[in-house]
């Protein structure tokens, strides 16, 4: 009975690695698209003469380029994490926390499939590093009154 009960969890973990490699190869490659196209874009863009009369279109032009190279990095780092994952499911230790080593929620994988903490561990990490930022606002401020009194 035991045994029977430890092979239906191993082919259920099986089925949710499964699930869970469809899901990260699909956004793999709907990345891998839009970055492509995203970046056929900017090359077109660069390879035409753009004809700026003033100043503001000059501006204007500068800051949709600068929008355009923040979301390519952005899906680009998405991608790696997505190929970080992808390694980890290959390794067998994907849907581990990083942290404390528990098993990932597979509600959490499946909102996002790439995470590599569990939501407590998350969550911790995230106001240890608001704490952090809170500590440095006070300290680099703290630094604006000198003692004048002698």
């Amino acid at each position: 009975m035991a045994k029977t009960k430890a092979t239906k969890a191993a082919a259920g973990k099986s089925s949710r690695y499964s699930e869970l490699r469809k899901m990260l190869e699909e956004r793999r490659r709907e990345l891998m698209t839009e970055v492509q196209g995203r970046m056929r874009d900017v090359r077109s863009a660069e390879g035409k003469d753009r004809e700026v009369l003033d100043q503001g279109e000059s501006s204007e032009v500068d800051i949709q380029d600068d929008i355009e190279f923040a979301l390519i990095q952005m899906k680009s780092e998405t991608l790696n994490k997505v190929d970080a994952a992808l390694r980890r499911l290959e390794e067998h230790t994907y849907g581990n926390c990083f942290e404390c080593g528990e098993e990932i929620s597979h509600a959490r994988l499946r909102a996002l499939p790439f995470a590599v903490r569990c939501k407590d561990c998350e969550e911790a990490r995230e106001t240890a590093e608001q704490r952090e930022r809170m500590m440095a606002r006070k300290g680099g401020s703290s630094g604006l009154f000198l003692d004048m009194s002698n």
